[in-house]
């Protein structure tokens, strides 16, 4: 959008250069920003795996929101047992502290996991209780069938990190915010944006 408004055109080929040397490191900057910001114990977690194919082969992304819709955390892994969930809980927990509540499927790795991690009381599970989490998974399955999925673990990792990186900085719940204050948090998105690629 910013390119166009310059006058630059450039190809398809350019842009994807762009997001795989820029991409992390702006995504980096944007979460540091806003861990430094938020980092909580009052947060309630959203806890989820989705089904994602690399190469024909399933593997699972493990993704973290929080209250508000936000995705903290993602991680892929081959399995989905007790060792995949303590290592996405820790990984998310080293960035963001310990959650006030996890919310939960049924599975029993993360069961496993939090007891583990001493956490075991602080998990909710219920029918409709993590609905939160399974929205989130939306904006990443239609940019997956865009991609026409991924060929290798490191990539999708990437590929999720930036994402919800950038996804959490412009995309706003429009049904909690009247038109004017949309507009004017995504002026300061872009400013912010435009801010972290001149620095």
């Amino acid at each position: 959008m910013w390119l166009h408004e310059g006058g630059v055109d450039v190809s398809h080929e350019t842009v994807r250069f762009w997001w795989h040397r820029f991409g992390p490191l702006l995504a980096g900057e944007i979460r540091k920003r806003r861990i430094e910001g938020l980092k909580s114990s009052r947060w309630r977690w959203h806890l989820d795996e989705m089904f994602v194919k690399i190469n024909g082969e399933q593997h699972y992304l493990w993704r973290a929101v929080d209250h508000e819709g936000e995705v903290l955390e993602s991680f892929v892994t081959k399995t989905r047992d007790k060792k995949a969930a303590l290592k996405f809980l820790r990984k998310a927990m080293k960035k963001h502290g310990r959650a006030d509540v996890l919310v939960t499927d049924k599975l029993r790795s993360y069961g496993a996991a939090l007891k583990d991690l001493g956490m075991a009381d602080r998990q909710e599970t219920g029918r409709w209780l993590n609905n939160r989490a399974e929205n989130s998974h939306l904006p990443f399955r239609r940019r997956e069938r865009a991609m026409q999925r991924f060929r290798r673990m490191r990539s999708l990792q990437k590929f999720a990190a930036v994402h919800a990186s950038v996804s959490n900085h412009f995309i706003q719940e429009r049904s909690l915010s009247s038109r004017d204050i949309f507009k004017t948090n995504r002026t300061a998105a872009l400013a912010e944006r435009r801010g972290l690629c001149a620095g």
